[in-house]
């Protein structure tokens, strides 16, 4: 949902790609091998081409990791079919493809294109589950019950063709009104039932709007979204498939997880002392989760509470295990075990991840070629996060510093989501302040001052700086 927008002048993002070091093209020869795989794409054996998959993206996209089908099961209880786009099928092990893919990790996303891990014939064309075309795909068979509880899980390489593409916007209108097509018309049912599981765990989801940079014309806009249900309802299915495959690793005795350690306790009664201040209201017994999943974020007392709850979710990491099960095997934010394979063209931990649980699945000894890839990607995908989300930032960041540039000196309405901890003695001291959100543009930025958290305060720019990409407010 597009709570706001602002138009910024044209702006070249450039620097940005030379800054972190983005690749432009992909090497001659891992180009030929991506154009070789697209010309003659795989047929896998198994035919499930019957199932009306469909997939659920942001409008835009044509890197298709994904595409459901959901029914209900005789007696009760739901099938989910979830059906991933089979890269390894088309990345051949040891070849130049591979070694470039291990050099990018992921695909980087920027407001003027992204960085794909794959090469476009790949990633937007013969691998991607674009609607009316035959592709192979990994699918994952997850048998529910009525609760939502997982009773059954299969999975197989086949043929699927995906009916239609469908996007976030279009399908939320649907839903709302009581027209969803029939692939996905138990979405909104088992998200619920999914989500509700998760909160009795423990899980924790926090829904802040996320800034996001979009072209408009000869300018860009400045966004800020909060996620519609249906995005929610679809990503409770990617963290089922996530769960169901850290189950078969786990089982397996090998595998690479998605983990983080538990929110730890002196930060929950942190968060807990933080709730009335605030004016949340944290029932006896509830969870941090369920406290959460109570507020509208959209208020600015409530998004400061949730702000403030992202201390909990701090260290995640990618682990990989062979042999002897991780002393530590779970994600704190799912409450539960949990491994990424649900994007494999965006995101290469996914490939060898489901490499793993392929051949576990079926019984059979798990390919050298995944298995001693295993300890190298926690190295890489932890490098490779920290490229990708410093360039989002610092896209952002530029975009804020323009739009703000010739308004030093005047005053907005803005938010306080942070207030800074007391000093420790052991830093060096700094002016008091923290983080503000202004209503428009929709700006979040450093503001000094004796601000009071979660109430709505007036902030004087005097810093708007685009070739540091700073922006800077005082309490006015």
């Amino acid at each position: 949902m597009v709570i706001r927008r602002v138009l910024a002048p044209r702006i070249d993002f450039g620097a940005l790609r030379r800054e972190f070091g983005l690749p432009e093209g992909f090497p001659a020869a891992a180009q030929r091998e991506a154009d070789a795989a697209a010309a003659a794409p795989p047929r896998p054996s198994v035919d499930r081409t019957d199932v009306p998959f469909v997939t659920l993206d942001p409008a835009s996209s044509r890197d298709l990791d994904q595409a459901m089908h959901l029914a209900r099961r005789p007696g009760g209880g739901y099938r989910v079919r979830y059906a991933i786009a089979d890269v390894a099928a088309h990345v051949e092990p040891g070849g130049a493809l591979e070694e470039e893919t291990w050099r990018r990790g992921q695909t980087v996303y920027l407001p003027d294109g992204h960085v794909p891990l794959h090469p476009l014939t790949l990633s937007e064309g013969a691998a991607s589950l674009l609607p009316d075309d035959d592709r192979a795909a990994v699918v994952w068979t997850i048998d529910l019950d009525a609760d939502g509880g997982t009773v059954a899980v299969e999975l197989e390489r086949a043929l699927v063709r995906s009916r239609a593409k469908l996007d976030y916007t279009g399908v939320q209108a649907a839903a709302d009104a009581g027209r969803l097509p029939e692939p996905i018309a138990l979405l909104p049912e088992i998200g619920e039932r999914l989500t509700a599981r998760g909160l009795r765990r423990g899980a924790i989801n926090l829904p802040l709007p996320e800034q996001d940079v979009e072209p408009d014309g000869d300018g860009w806009r400045l966004v800020l979204r909060g996620p519609v249900p249906m995005e929610e309802h679809n990503a409770r299915i990617s963290l089922l498939t996530g769960m169901a495959a850290a189950d078969i690793m786990l089982a397996g005795g090998i595998g690479l997880l998605r983990t983080m350690p538990a929110p730890k306790p002196e930060a929950v009664q942190r968060l807990r002392a933080a709730a009335a201040p605030l004016g949340v209201h944290w029932p006896d017994g509830a969870g941090p989760g369920e406290v959460i999943a109570g507020l509208d974020a959209t208020q600015p007392r409530s998004a400061a509470f949730i702000d403030q709850a992202a201390e909990l979710m701090r260290g995640a990491a990618y682990t990989a295990f062979d042999g002897t099960r991780p002393e530590q095997p779970e994600h704190g934010g799912v409450a539960a075990a949990y491994a990424h394979v649900t994007a494999p063209l965006r995101r290469l931990a996914d490939r060898y991840a489901t490499e793993v649980c392929l051949a576990l699945h079926a019984g059979r000894d798990v390919p050298d070629w995944a298995r001693d890839a295993l300890p190298r990607l926690p190295e890489v995908m932890a490098s490779t996060d920290r490229v990708a989300s410093a360039a989002a930032r610092g896209a952002v960041e530029l975009v804020e510093a323009v739009l703000l540039a010739d308004r030093v000196g005047e005053t907005f309405e803005a938010a306080v989501l942070d207030v800074d901890a007391p000093p420790n003695g052991k830093s060096r001291p700094r002016p008091p302040g923290g983080t503000v959100a202004l209503d428009t543009p929709p700006v979040r930025a450093r503001c000094h001052g004796d601000l009071p958290l979660g109430e709505r305060v007036r902030a004087r720019l005097v810093t708007a700086d685009p070739a540091a990409r700073t922006v800077l407010f005082e309490l006015a």
